[in-house]
């Protein structure tokens, strides 16, 4: 049985997957067709509250968010991950989902974060080296600058009522 599929395939699966899961826990959810916005896939709301949700899937260890943030002016991992935050609003919130090692009838693993923290956990990355990659979970070699340290996604992060309410609590 083909358990990888396109890139297309996994954004695709990946909104389906956070709508369904905001819709299955009483928000209102709006989802983007055609042209997408440049910082959000979906609008999740209950009552006055509202948020922007940043979805990204994937089939890999981890999800390459600032790489494209890295040149000459940002020519750290540092730098990156915080010309990467400056682009965000404060009503953002970003939805991972993750295909990694699971067959196609088991439902992914999900989390959801605030950039502020998703920065956070970038710059401590490689032994607090950064990264431009968010690792699922991830046990680093005994050769360079994470060596032998491990990066994962806080327990916090999972995709629950109570993270949901927190994250909008704090928006």
């Amino acid at each position: 049985m083909k358990t990888k599929f396109s890139s297309w395939h996994v954004g695709v699966s990946a909104e389906a997957i956070a709508a369904a899961l905001f819709a299955r826990h009483g928000y209102d959810v709006s989802v983007q067709y055609g042209a997408n916005q440049p910082e959000y896939d979906l609008i999740v709301s209950q009552a006055d509250k509202l948020l922007r949700v940043s979805v990204k899937g994937t089939q890999e260890i981890g999800w390459g968010l600032c790489q494209n943030y890295l040149s000459n002016e940002n020519d750290t991992y540092h730098a990156a991950i915080d010309a990467w935050l400056k682009r965000h609003n404060l009503r953002t919130i970003l939805c991972f989902v993750s295909f990694h090692s699971i067959q196609p009838l088991e439902m992914p693993r999900v989390y959801i974060a605030t950039p502020a923290e998703v920065a956070e956990r970038l710059h401590a990355t490689r032994n607090g080296g950064g990264s431009t990659t968010l690792y699922e979970n991830k046990k680093w070699t005994s050769r360079g600058k994470g060596a032998g340290s491990i990066d994962a996604i806080p327990m916090s992060w999972c995709f629950n009522a109570e993270r949901i309410e927190e994250l909008f609590q704090a928006a």
